[in-house]
């Protein structure tokens, strides 16, 4: 389990540094189309970590909720 944390902890990494510099770029460069691909990788760039976040945080809960009912289990045995 501690292997897949760290390969998908890599994975978002990368992900965000590639939008760190998509967003570098767009802010860069000058053509009619780069004024909305900025808007959406900054928009990406707030959003992805967060909804990263969101995701970690219930799965936690829910995690953590499984794990007492087991714990209670072996208990009342």
């Amino acid at each position: 389990m501690k292997k897949t944390k760290r390969i998908l902890a890599l994975i978002g990494a990368v992900l965000l540094i590639l939008l760190y510099a998509g967003t570098l770029i767009f802010a860069l460069t000058d053509h009619s189309q780069t004024h909305g691909l900025f808007k959406a990788s900054i928009a990406c760039t707030i959003l992805v970590p967060v909804l990263l976040y969101a995701y970690t945080l219930f799965y936690r809960l829910l995690r953590k909720d499984d794990s007492d009912d087991s714990n209670d289990e072996n208990k009342a045995e």
